[in-house]
């Protein structure tokens, strides 16, 4: 099992940054890892995802040039770097960790999720 914790959620101007923390523990190894959004009365979408080495990178085209995804595989964590956030950008953000190295866009080629954190962009 793989147990995953998001950080880094808050309230913020229209305009302004946040940056998103996932936190791995457990039996971790080499999985690629994503960071999918839901907002109220929607489905959950796809943000951004990273393979284990980092030489993959897929983002959804809402969030493309504002949005970076990183990871420090020693500290088993996780980034999502927000910029330039909108009001639509509001919605509780999830990490997800596939059993494979490689990544996916869609979400049930995820294995584990975090609870989730909630991010408000005030316009």
């Amino acid at each position: 099992q793989v147990q995953l914790v998001e950080s880094g959620g808050g309230l913020v101007q229209a305009g302004g940054s946040l940056r998103l923390s996932c936190a791995a523990s457990g039996r971790t190894f080499k999985n690629g890892m994503g960071w999918f959004r839901q907002a109220p009365g929607k489905e959950r979408e796809f943000v951004a995802a990273i393979s284990w080495s980092s030489d993959s990178t897929f983002y959804a085209d809402s969030i493309k040039g504002r949005f970076t995804i990183s990871r420090d595989n020693a500290k088993n964590t996780v980034y999502l770097q927000m910029n330039s956030l909108k009001p639509e950008d509001t919605a509780v953000y999830y990490c997800a960790a596939r059993s494979f190295a490689g990544v996916v866009r869609w979400s049930r080629g995820y294995d584990y999720w975090g609870p989730g954190t909630q991010v408000t962009v005030s316009s």
